[in-house]
């Protein structure tokens, strides 16, 4: 994965990202609107001592103009686990309708029970790798108190942030935070840059169809998810790599392969692509099954636990 710094990077006036190497699982990124007398934050962190963290490098610059507004671009928990800290009078957090639901289905106690209960071998090596180091207990989200459908806008000491819901895509509730006046994006896991991208929802053509957007926008700098600062080429190339697998995936189930099968001969064909050298190839397995469903909707899908299990297989193929 390119490199890239820890910390603050001032985008513009008064915006920033928070960027967080290595940009694997758990370690994303976050953004900074700084207003006149408040200010609005584009995500949290995976844990309560991460997003402290980040909030104490935040001091100076918010210390005239509090967060009053934060936008969680998704429901995933290291995007907004750390939003107890914020919780308060005049705090609003905002996420689309979609987003707000999903964070109700997969609460921190869920993932805390999922990481203490990992048996030994494959499955509880990868998840430690996946969720070691980050502190699930005492976590609680507050309740979403603005949502929407569509397009919002969201202004905040006089700067406005338009949110521009693309989800059902990697999750159920993505949305893109864009600033036209500064020409700068906040893509939540739209994008994730120099890793694998998993989509837990869905469909691909949602996805793709996000990514295309983004280009049109035309920012002059992108905040993904995961990963270091782009611009319009990342999303190209996110875009490139999710019809790569939706081809592939298509032109396997017409030869009859299962979609696990499909995904250990696509992931062969990867290695000889620019996508080849992306961190995390093992969640490759999550979207192949969820392009899978689209093809066979009336099949049953695995559980998150089976796809886990897959995604462990795979992570300890590639160490041996």
């Amino acid at each position: 994965m390119p490199g890239f710094e820890k910390g603050l990077v001032e985008l513009g006036d008064g915006v920033h990202a928070y960027l967080q190497p290595d940009g694997s699982w758990g370690w994303s990124n976050a953004g900074l609107v700084v207003g006149d007398g408040g200010s609005t934050l584009v995500d949290t962190l995976f844990d309560l001592h991460l997003t402290a963290e980040m909030l104490d490098t935040m001091k100076p610059l918010v210390a005239d103009a509090p967060i009053s507004t934060v936008v969680n671009t998704h429901a995933n928990g290291d995007h907004c686990y750390g939003n107890q800290l914020f919780d308060g009078p005049g705090v609003a957090f905002v996420a689309t309708d979609a987003a707000a639901h999903e964070m109700d289905e997969l609460p921190p106690s869920a993932v805390a029970a999922i990481k203490a209960a990992a048996p030994p071998g494959p499955l509880g090596s990868f998840v430690e790798h996946a969720f070691g180091p980050f502190d699930f207990d005492g976590i609680e989200i507050p309740p979403i108190t603005d949502t929407f459908s569509g397009r919002h806008t969201v202004a905040v000491g006089g700067r406005a942030v338009e949110l521009i819901e693309v989800g059902p895509a990697h999750t159920a509730g993505d949305l893109l935070a864009w600033m036209p006046d500064e020409r700068v994006l906040f893509a939540g896991d739209i994008l994730f840059i120099g890793g694998t991208p998993i989509m837990w929802a869905g469909p691909v053509e949602n996805w793709i169809s996000a990514c295309d957007l983004i280009e049109e926008l035309a920012p002059r700098v992108v905040v993904p998810g995961h990963g270091p600062l782009t611009d319009p080429a990342g999303a190209r190339d996110m875009g490139d790599y999710l019809r790569f697998v939706r081809d592939g995936v298509v032109e396997r189930h017409r030869a009859g392969m299962t979609a696990l099968d499909a995904t250990r001969d696509l992931d062969t064909e990867i290695n000889g692509t620019r996508f080849g050298s992306w961190d995390d190839r093992e969640r490759l397995v999550v979207t192949v099954h969820g392009i899978w469903r689209d093809l066979e909707p009336d099949a049953p899908a695995p559980d998150v636990t089976t796809l886990f299990g897959h995604m462990a297989d795979d992570f300890a193929a590639r160490r041996r």
